[in-house]
């Protein structure tokens, strides 16, 4: 299989060009991420769309990968509780090599055929959930594997890979593959492939969020509130919402703890 991402980049010499020179190679580069972001949404829907059907029914949100695509999982996971109010076993990111992985390289975790198995299983997965594999060559063993297993067991799989064809691509139900090209440094995922999961990351966890329930016009009525910001971002959003003055606005969230009961209360 042709590995787009591992393919040479098209700049050479790049250790005898300027700071200014390589920022701007970079920065024209990444300006392609999103228009192949753009070019895989009839992709990212399917997915979507049954990822939301599964969690009403009471499934959860898995995301596996490794290295930079195991690390991206866990943030996007890691931010839903905060933002959306939701529990944390709602939207799950497991890594090759554990925890420990996520600020040091497990030397070999990635290569292991049957570690994604037994990482899901320990969150006893079944057939409500949805799991989806990240990785940017699409031939993580851990990975590939993983959605392997899954498919195995009747759950549903998607992926989110840079390489058209990938290995990954054949036990995913909805694969998205973002093609962004070779990297400036050759190899390097971490760089567009990266910012390509991340950004259809984004876009899954947030039309999920949304179509749950967990937006109310476009304000995160559901947010925890944990420290002064987030705090004083809904005592505004309950001051406009209700119209009523910043100070009986912050009485009534902090009295209800959160901006949707506070805005309920204060229209009841």
């Amino acid at each position: 299989m042709k590995k787009i991402t591992e393919a040479p980049s098209p700049y050479r010499d790049l250790e005898k060009k300027s700071v200014g020179e390589l920022l701007r190679i970079i920065n024209e580069e990444d300006k392609k991420v999103p228009f192949a972001v753009a070019r895989a949404i009839p992709q990212i829907e399917p997915l979507v769309e049954v990822i939301i059907e599964k969690m009403r029914a009471g499934g959860r949100l898995f995301y596996i990968g490794a290295g930079t695509s195991g690390r991206l999982g866990i943030l996007d996971a890691s931010e839903c509780p905060p933002t959306y109010g939701v529990p944390h076993d709602w939207v799950i990111g497991l890594i090759a090599g554990g925890d420990r992985a996520i600020r040091r390289a497990v030397e070999h975790a990635e290569d292991s055929t049957t570690q994604a198995w037994q990482d899901l299983s320990e969150w006893g997965v079944n057939e409500l959930d949805v799991v989806i594999g990240i990785a940017a060559s699409g031939t993580t063993p851990y990975v590939v594997h993983g959605l392997k297993d899954c498919q195995a067991h009747g759950i549903t799989t998607g992926c989110i890979t840079c390489n058209p064809g990938a290995p990954v691509t054949q036990y995913a139900d909805y694969p998205i593959v973002v093609v962004v090209g070779p990297e400036v440094v050759t190899g390097s995922t971490r760089m567009k492939s990266g910012t390509a999961q991340k950004l259809v990351l984004n876009m899954i966890s947030t039309t999920v969020m949304i179509g749950l329930g967990r937006v109310k016009d476009n304000k995160m009525v559901d947010m925890q509130l944990s420290n002064d910001k987030l705090k004083d971002r809904g005592t505004r959003i309950v001051m406009h919402a209700l119209k009523i003055p910043y100070d009986e606005a912050r009485r009534l969230l902090l009295a209800h703890g959160s901006v949707r009961k506070a805005i309920e209360a204060g229209r009841g």
